[in-house]
């Protein structure tokens, strides 16, 4: 069975510890262990009556809904089947001009996405701060070239970034939405962190026809199976978007859902007081086992630097933990030198750090 590139491939993992995918603890994919919120279940089962129906085409309540979640009107919002599907219609818009140029390493579907359309890419290494104490980066100048950003080029960006977990402050970003003919920031893991703590720049959109966001509502509310994210950018170019797309790209369950899960206040709370001391507990556990260096991050994943072969790593907790860790073969820049694990319960990630910890033994 083919092992994916990106994480969450429970079924290429069972198949290699010789166990059901149920039995297989997931640190590879990045989804929040605390949901899907009770909210979203009841939502779901409210709207199982309204299968006989197709989806409103114009999803009017869920971006009504969104829009008062972000103090905008509806018309500015597009819901999607994942960000995944945003995401390749922004790679057809960046595909028109002269160059993409975005961060790496770089979440795979970038490269799907502007590969599609024959796009061509300019990559930008974030090697120079990777390994940097802070999380938080305030100046993009020393890892964008500037003799290479024009004004026909565009900028994918994604904040917090993947796999680093690195969080671009609003400051560093803004002078470069005058800089491209478009901007795509993808802030699939943004909702992680607190209100006060978060450098979105959705407040921007109104100011900068050029600029779009993406946003997810899966990984935050544990939702990856019913497909949902939403883009923010001018209405024009939605409306452009949604021509060229099929119909009813976003189910009635996951519509209901969303609309439940933005209103859940009090699971949002939960995720943020949960989160941080969680997130320094597996830090500080990874950074005790000789060998590992774990990576400051904003987000809920660490990357970690190991002197071991993390695919060797890999392999060797699935089949004799059950554990799944994300190998970073994917990531070019990273190769075997590096892992990621996904934030989850106390007691999970405690199982993590003893499985590695035995692996590592002499």
């Amino acid at each position: 069975m083919r092992q994916m590139a990106h994480g969450g491939n429970l079924a290429w993992a069972a198949a290699l510890a010789g166990c059901s995918p149920s039995a297989i603890v997931d640190f590879s994919a990045s989804i929040s262990p605390l949901g899907p919120p009770s909210s979203a279940l009841v939502a779901i089962e409210s709207q199982l009556v309204n299968l006989r129906h197709y989806p409103d085409p114009d999803y009017c309540e869920l971006r009504l809904a969104l829009g008062k979640f972000h103090q905008l009107p509806p018309e500015w919002i597009l819901p999607g089947n994942g960000s995944a599907e945003l995401l390749t219609l922004a790679g057809k818009e960046l595909a028109e001009l002269a160059a993409t140029a975005f961060i790496t390493p770089a979440f795979g579907d970038y490269y799907r996405s502007l590969a599609a359309y024959n796009a061509k890419v300019l990559e930008f290494p974030l090697s120079s701060v990777i390994d940097q104490e802070s999380f938080v980066i305030s100046d993009l100048s020393s890892i964008l070239d500037r003799g290479q950003i024009t004004k026909d080029k565009g900028l994918l960006l994604n904040n917090p970034h993947n796999p680093t977990g690195k969080l671009f402050s609003k400051q560093a970003i803004l002078p470069y939405l005058e800089k491209f003919a478009l901007v795509v920031v993808d802030e699939a893991f943004m909702d992680f962190l607190p209100p006060d703590q978060q450098q979105s720049i959705i407040g921007e959109v109104e100011k900068y026809p050029n600029l779009v966001i993406l946003r997810s509502l899966t990984k935050f509310y544990s939702l990856p199976g019913l497909r949902l994210g939403y883009a923010i950018a001018h209405p024009d170019r939605l409306r452009r978007w949604q021509s060229w797309r099929d119909p009813w790209p976003v189910n009635t369950l996951a519509q209901a859902a969303a609309v439940a899960v933005i209103a859940d206040k009090d699971f949002q709370k939960q995720t943020w007081t949960w989160l941080e001391p969680t997130r320094k507990q597996l830090f500080e556990g990874l950074a005790q086992i000789p060998g590992l260096q774990p990576l400051p991050s904003a987000a809920n994943f660490l990357l970690v630097k190991s002197q071991y072969s993390s695919l060797e790593l890999q392999q060797q907790l699935l089949k004799h933990h059950r554990i799944l860790i994300r190998d970073c073969l994917s990531f070019p820049e990273l190769g075997d030198g590096y892992f990621r694990v996904a934030v989850r319960l106390s007691s999970e990630n405690q199982r993590l750090l003893d499985a590695i910890a035995l692996v590592n033994s002499p």
